[in-house]
């Protein structure tokens, strides 16, 4: 899972890899984003994250998706993080290429998967990956955490560049719901500011999973929203999945019997 953590360093300093300010259309506010992943130490409480918990409802399905919409096994995991979702795809039998653009997430995640396939993309430049080669492409919660529509446009663009002309680009993404209820592996309490975030407006909410207490600062995004930059960027929507949790699953709910955290994205190029 690839966020930025909130810390007296870097709250409210919001860069592109390289100090470049995220671009804003004219009628929006400048929203500038930093690679706040570039410390070990949350590298390290990522690396601990399991499929549990509201994390199990993003994954629980994936499989099912997948043998539904995706005909090949070769796979790249963009927002890799510590290698999670990697792994993940690897136990469904594809080839996968993990990539990401902090250097201690990739580093983390070879240290614990050193056979794996771990490649480091500043700036998000996914230009030396093989265009037209790929069945899949998962986003697992990456684009929570990029900045604008303009930078989510680009880079949608240059995923869909990876897919062979049968190719799905699958995204999980985090509902506007999710900062503002309570959850089995999240809280947002403690930000009441939430309530009334628009779509691109910074949002706060504090993983509970791992040991790391200092709260995650993402962009809410709106489903709308999604729809709008899909068209964009010539992105045809085969499928949208809201998993819920259910009474018989092994884990404590809080909302998410009721209310979907996760939304999960199947993608096409139109």
């Amino acid at each position: 899972m690839r966020v930025h953590v909130t810390d007296a360093e870097c709250d409210g300093q919001y860069t592109l890899a390289g100090g470049r300010a995220v671009e804003s259309s004219p009628e929006e506010e400048p929203v500038t984003f930093a690679n706040c992943y570039e410390d070990g130490t949350r590298a390290d409480a990522y690396a601990t994250l399991e499929f549990k918990n509201t994390y199990h409802l993003a994954f629980r399905d994936i499989p099912a998706i997948l043998a539904e919409h995706v005909r090949g096994r070769k796979a790249v995991d963009f927002g890799c993080g510590t290698g999670r979702s990697t792994r993940f795809l690897r136990q469904l039998g594809f080839e996968v290429t993990g990539v990401d653009i902090a250097e201690d997430m990739i580093r983390k995640a070879r240290e614990l998967d050193p056979s794996g396939d771990y490649r480091l993309v500043p700036g998000d430049d996914l230009s030396a990956l093989p265009a037209g080669t790929c069945d899949l492409v998962l986003a697992a919660f990456t684009f929570d955490n990029i900045a604008g529509g303009d930078i989510k446009l680009r880079i949608l663009r240059d995923l869909a560049r990876l897919l062979n002309w049968d190719g799905k680009l699958v995204l999980i993404v985090s509902r506007p719901e999710i900062y503002t209820h309570e959850w089995a592996s999240f809280s947002t309490k403690n930000f009441p500011e939430n309530q009334a975030a628009k779509s691109g407006d910074k949002v706060r909410i504090i993983v509970t999973d791992h040991a790391d207490p200092r709260p995650v600062e993402d962009i809410l995004w709106t489903d709308e929203a999604y729809r709008e930059v899909f068209q964009e960027a010539h992105l045809g929507l085969q499928q949208k999945y809201e998993p819920l949790g259910r009474e018989d699953e092994p884990y404590r709910w809080v909302s998410e019997v009721e209310i979907a955290p996760w939304a999960v994205y199947v993608l096409e190029g139109a």
